[in-house]
């Protein structure tokens, strides 16, 4: 089974924090490859540019397996339950790409007032290599024109609707969601994702793992401290780790400790993310800018 996980050097051990998870629930043989440090493309118009460093990388992947048998892409702010070949084996039906089903409406996203339509959810993404012929250069250059990075990233577009099957188990993208059932969850929301943040009632399950991750030798302390040290993982993590207060239940006042602990040693949440996105909206400015003065 072929996996592909986009990330950007910040998330890197959040990968592995990923992998381990699908390896200890996994029976059959599994390569996980991060999708970092590609050679993508970006549209000369920069306000349809790539909003993170990897956000062009899944379009990459048919390519990657020389467009031969399938892959599944994940994003790296996931945990996964369950054996990956429960998902791995969801029919294409003649589709080019399977993704997520409809939102079931016990869900947050839509009781907080999201449209009850079918969203393509492409976070967790089956992708029939050989019948999606791809070229990620070819992608990209129709955002100078053809189609919005909206468009892309969130309608698919790229597809006929013929071409996408709605066939992944809400239990195979549990979005800020857990319960029996639960396949594989993804931390969503950015700022509340447990490597930058202490107030996430559902982190504990992702310490949980880096717990048996340092247990088995599969992560070592230095990993951590090395990732605190570059201000990619919160410096509160460590006594978190150390003091697991959230066993029984969700522990405000540590929670609020934790965060009076990251705020001290100033710690940014995704900092490179959001200089990214800092820095695109400035060479957006300067573009329009430029355009105008012609």
């Amino acid at each position: 089974m072929d996996i592909f996980v986009g990330a950007d050097r910040s998330q890197l051990l959040a990968v592995a924090v990923l992998e381990h998870s699908i390896r200890r629930h996994t029976f059959g043989r599994v390569t996980v490859s991060p999708l970092i440090d590609l050679d993508l493309p970006e549209p000369a118009d920069l306000a349809q540019g790539s909003r993170t460093n990897f956000s062009f990388a899944r379009f990459a992947i048919p390519e990657l397996m020389n467009h031969t048998g399938k892959a599944l892409y994940l994003d790296a702010d996931m945990l996964v339950f369950r054996d990956i070949a429960e998902l791995w084996s969801v029919p294409f039906d003649g589709a080019s790409v399977v993704i997520q089903e409809g939102v079931p409406e016990h869900v947050g996203e839509l009781k907080r007032g999201a449209p009850p339509t079918r969203v393509k959810q492409c976070s967790v993404m089956l992708i029939d290599c050989a019948r999606a012929r791809w070229d990620v250069r070819e992608i990209v250059g129709g955002l100078d024109g053809r189609y919005s990075y909206e468009q892309l990233m969130y309608e698919l577009c790229i597809l006929p609707e013929a071409e996408v099957r709605y066939g992944v188990p809400y239990a195979w993208n549990s979005l800020e969601h857990y319960d029996l059932e639960t396949r594989l969850l993804h931390y969503t929301d950015m700022n509340t994702q447990p490597w930058v943040s202490s107030d996430n009632r559902l982190g504990r399950l992702w310490i949980k793992e880096v717990l048996l991750m340092l247990e088995t030798g599969a992560l070592s302390w230095r990993d951590i401290h090395r990732e605190v040290e570059l201000g990619y993982f919160r410096p509160s993590l460590i006594a978190e780790i150390e003091e697991l207060p959230h066993e029984a239940d969700f522990d405000e006042a540590a929670a609020q400790r934790y965060e009076r602990i990251d705020r001290a040693a100033g710690f940014v949440k995704h900092a490179e993310v959001y200089a990214r996105k800092k820095a695109r909206a400035q060479a957006v400015k300067a573009q329009g800018f430029a355009q105008a003065g012609r």
